[in-house]
């Protein structure tokens, strides 16, 4: 076994995901499945590769310029709203009126 329910137990605690003691077991064996399915991987004779960071390691920096560019006026932004006050969309309550939060 990879992981005990001790250890699943403090990843669950860490990760403030509440899980009964059925939770836990059942974790515990599909976290161990995963592991496990994943066993294959260390059968590879890796020595000598070197790390890659990114598969495709010719795009260093592939961000645009920041280019400030003109926006939408006011009257394309309400042309479609249902309903606009002072500058700004007006829509229905939704809300009940009263004192609570």
């Amino acid at each position: 076994m990879y992981l005990s329910e001790n250890d699943v137990r403090t990843i669950a605690t860490n990760t403030r995901i509440g899980l009964s003691d059925e939770g836990i077991a059942s974790m515990t064996r599909d976290l161990n499945d995963l592991i496990e399915s994943l066993a294959p991987i260390t059968e590879y004779d890796l020595s000598g590769v070197e790390p890659t960071y990114h598969p495709v390691p010719e795009f260093i920096n592939i961000m645009r310029d920041d280019v400030i560019e003109p926006g939408l006026t006011s009257e394309a932004v309400f042309a479609n709203a249902y309903a606009q006050q002072d500058g700004q969309f007006l829509i229905p309550q939704i809300l009940g009126a009263g004192g609570g939060r």
